[in-house]
């Protein structure tokens, strides 16, 4: 009597080749090493790259080209028509910096990184759990030496996107780019508080809450903690917003006392 299920045979193939080459294009078109109109390299250039079949090849463009993101021209070749740098990037140049669009990607990352840690907790192999504790680590380190934590604080997030095995996660995340993080010099939402070593700590306290969480394979643990993480984030802001609303009050009452 055969002690396996033949139906978790099934489920436990491993994904076809051509997953792994749409996984790479992918990636290439989102940070914008393909761009619009740019030609992919030919089936044989991307069959060596890949250590694949030319009909590998064939069938993760064909799948790319049915989700619109490449044509096939006759005779001509390839080509990329679209990217979600360029759809969802031509939108964040648009958003100008205003704390109000602060608030907006707050909440739209809200909407996302809830799910992604969750799945992380579930997914995440222990290469990927190691980049995330890294980017934790080094966030402690620039924050002890009064460094800009912003690059390693996008880090932490995006290795946390990356670990739910699904590359949208990240996609969106590095569309965002520095605008998802507002507590570094470089962010256009820079505030004196933002800056602030007290605040820098409280947010490394909440990203210890989630790296447990993950660590211990708590999906609903780590949804909480990124919820309260992200939540606080948005008070903070909210808060700025007021305390500058506050701020123009008292200068309008001392300019009519004068």
């Amino acid at each position: 009597m055969s002690l396996v299920d033949p139906t978790m045979m099934r489920s436990a193939r491993k994904p076809k080749l051509s997953d792994r080459v749409i996984s790479a294009l992918r990636q290439q078109l989102a940070a914008g090493e393909l761009r619009r109109g740019q030609k992919l390299p030919t089936e044989n250039q991307l069959s060596a790259t890949f250590g694949v079949s030319r009909t590998v090849v064939r069938e993760a463009i064909a799948a790319l080209a049915a989700d619109g993101m490449v044509e096939a021209r006759q005779g001509a070749g390839v080509f990329v028509t679209a990217n979600l740098t360029t759809s969802i990037g031509g939108i964040a140049a648009d958003m100008g910096n205003s704390d109000s669009i602060a608030l907006n990607v707050l909440e739209v990352r809200l909407a996302m990184e809830v799910e992604s840690a969750g799945l992380a907790a579930l997914r995440r192999s222990a290469s990927q759990e190691a980049a995330i504790q890294e980017a934790f680590f080094e966030f402690e380190k620039l924050l002890r030496k009064a460094e800009p934590t912003g690059p390693a604080d996008l880090a932490f997030h995006r290795a946390i996107a990356t670990a739910t095995g699904n590359p949208f996660y990240v996609e969106v995340l590095d569309v965002l780019g520095a605008r998802a993080i507002p507590c570094d010099v470089t962010s256009p939402w820079a505030t004196e508080t933002a800056l602030s070593i007290d605040y820098q700590i409280g947010l490394q306290r909440e990203h210890l809450a989630i790296l447990d969480a993950i660590s211990a394979a708590d999906a609903d643990a780590a949804r909480d903690a990124m919820r309260v993480h992200l939540t606080r984030s948005q008070e903070r802001y909210r808060e700025n917003l007021q305390k500058r609303q506050a701020y123009y009050a008292r200068e309008l009452e001392a300019s009519k006392r004068g």
